[in-house]
């Protein structure tokens, strides 16, 4: 469905944001970022997160296009505890390209990511949160079909979570993304293979 910020709440506003022809269009603040300790030994809770709250199990959905320039833009979809505990997901510009990047936190950060094909403008993102598990899916707007990327743990304990799309820019201010489409809901499916 389209994306209304109203009743989603800002974790870390960016300097710029606001509605364009049923878009929601952001602006990065300078050198914003999520990562906690894993080879980089820093700790970063800065970037941008837009995020309404959601008991229990859920499906959520975010479909989304940047301007992807330095190293590390990145935008997709978060689900959210606290600054320990969170996953991130999305695409994020590393080696000269766009990757799909999976960020899991339980304590420390941990990353994969894989190189995306160039022939689509825009990504969706679909996250399944299911019980001990969260089940990571992606699509682009010339491959429909939805494609698996991750099935990570994720604390069963926790019933609350802040859900939304995200974005940061480690590098630099101003990396541009577009937010077109937001949906947070009961689980879409449990099953893992098509």
């Amino acid at each position: 469905m389209p994306i209304d910020p109203a009743g989603l709440t800002w974790l870390n506003p960016p300097p710029q944001s606001g509605m364009q022809d049923g878009r929601l269009v952001c602006r990065s603040g300078p050198e914003t970022d999520f990562w906690q300790g894993t080879y980089y030994g820093f700790h970063r809770d800065s970037g941008h997160f837009l995020h309404q709250r959601r008991d229990g199990d859920f499906t959520a959905e975010v479909t989304f296009i940047g301007r992807y320039e330095a190293l590390y833009d990145q935008a997709g979809l978060m689900i959210r505890h606290d600054e320990h505990r969170w996953m991130k997901c999305g695409i994020e510009f590393t080696d000269g390209a766009r990757h799909f990047s999976t960020v899991v936190t339980n304590g420390h950060s941990d990353w994969s990511a894989f190189r995306l094909a160039d022939d689509f403008e825009a990504m969706s993102v679909r996250v399944t949160r299911m019980g001990d598990a969260v089940f990571v899916q992606y699509r682009t707007d010339t491959q429909p079909d939805w494609r698996m990327a991750r099935l990570a743990w994720f604390p069963p304990e926790i019933d609350t979570l802040s859900v939304g799309p995200t974005f940061c820019s480690p590098q630099r201010a101003g990396f541009e993304v577009a937010f077109s489409e937001f949906s947070l809901g009961d689980v879409v499916s449990r099953e893992i293979h098509g």
